[in-house]
């Protein structure tokens, strides 16, 4: 069965767009076929739970679909969310040496100390733009200082994330052509170039950040190279800061919408862990995985053959009724809440529990400082293309702050 027509989606589609879009396709048929672009599209959680938990069955590995292009190739020699077992699991052990739980929890001081300094750059100002104020800067800070790569160089970090993740330019439900690779590469191999200086200066003198763990790291007496070193990095990087920054905007537009919810945070912050899965849930950052088939398989009553191109709509998923009771509710108190906004099994976003930490500190400081947090209804909210990304560009905010004490 062909897919409902994405053609006839405006070239920027509203969230609600968006979701009225997947809820068609969903009822219409949970797995259809694109003719256009010749792949296959997945609605359902259950469907989709079944293909992410199945890595033998539906591959990683997509690059029989892109042309092939050098500085891809570079970096996804250490990006293990394109890869298999075996060799995804001996790179994700390695690079799991580095990037401990204990690690992670570490850094929970040092984001209290960077959200505060960054909001008191605010000032007294009763309107900021939260994206550039807080949820850009903030998880590109952490993970600067935790790769030990210059802070200041944040800006560049923010085009790299704009041009390789976003694809405002293209169609978003589009394969990349020769053409758009093209263009990427451009971008990928400034990149590549800046993260294998690093990585080489760190092999010849090592320091106690994370790149030169993954330098010292070792399983069964293998260690990773240069190049291996560079697509965890760069993946790291920008899907790691990308992520958390989608994620705190989103929070803030949920609890715009729902401000009964707001309150009920503000007063218990230990409800934000759970409330933050719901963001999650809602608003899925990234709103789609692929995956290939490596044999025929049978999925929703449609006949699948091998090397074929799945497109999981977990933006969908997340809204099956099926699997959420009254899934359009924003409700923080949803338990069970087994959303895939992280994905699932061996490839499991292994940045999620930093994402979450940073969320959750970044909202408790904020609801603290702050009696109301408004989207500003008379300025200008700048949104991506919700078919490439759930996540504000330009997010600006009223604030009340707490009257002072005497």
């Amino acid at each position: 069965m062909s897919t409902t027509d994405v053609t006839v989606q405006p070239s920027r589609p509203t969230f609600d767009a968006f979701l009225s879009w997947l809820r068609a396709a969903r009822e219409s048929s949970p797995v259809q076929y694109e003719e256009k672009q010749r792949y296959w599209q997945l609605f359902g959680h259950a469907d989709i739970l079944r293909v992410l938990s199945d890595p033998a069955t539906f591959s990683s590995d997509l690059s029989m679909f892109v042309p092939s292009q050098p500085d891809f190739e570079l970096f996804n020699r250490g990006n293990f969310v394109r890869m298999d077992p075996p060799k995804h699991k001996k790179l994700r052990d390695l690079v799991s040496q580095a990037f401990t739980p204990r690690v992670v929890s570490a850094l929970g001081l040092r984001i209290a100390t960077i959200t505060n300094e960054l909001l008191d750059g605010v000032g007294d100002e009763e309107r900021f733009e939260l994206v550039g104020a807080l949820a850009y800067p903030l998880p590109v800070i952490v993970i600067a200082e935790l790769l030990g790569i210059p802070v200041a160089d944040r800006d560049v970090f923010r085009k790299w994330a704009d041009t390789l993740l976003s694809r405002e330019e293209q169609d978003p439900t589009s394969l990349p052509d020769a053409a758009a690779m093209e263009r990427s590469a451009l971008i990928l191999r400034e990149m590549n170039g800046y993260l294998l200086s690093h990585i080489r200066q760190r092999r010849a003198r090592p320091s106690d950040d994370l790149i030169s763990r993954l330098v010292r790291a070792e399983v069964d007496g293998h260690r990773l190279d240069d190049e291996e070193i560079v697509g965890f990095v760069g993946l790291l990087l920008l899907a790691g800061h990308i992520t958390t920054t989608a994620l705190v905007g989103n929070a803030i537009l949920c609890l715009d919408e729902h401000p009964a919810a707001a309150e009920e945070l503000r007063a218990d912050p230990t409800k934000l862990p759970a409330a933050i899965e719901e963001v999650l849930r809602y608003r899925a950052p990234f709103p789609r995985l692929a995956r290939r088939t490596t044999a025929e398989v049978e999925i929703g009553g449609q006949r699948i053959p091998a090397d074929q191109l799945l497109v999981l709509w977990i933006a969908s998923a997340n809204r099956d009724s099926a699997q959420f009771p009254e899934p359009d509710r924003f409700d923080i108190h949803r338990k069970p809440n087994q959303h895939l906004s992280f994905g699932h099994s061996i490839h499991f976003c292994l940045g999620a529990p930093l994402a979450r930490l940073e969320a959750r500190i970044a909202l408790e400081i904020l609801l603290d400082r702050y009696r109301s947090i408004a989207v500003a209804r008379d300025d200008r909210c700048e949104f991506h293309n919700p078919f490439a990304m759930a996540s504000a560009r330009r997010l600006p905010v009223d604030v009340l702050r707490f009257a002072a004490s005497a």
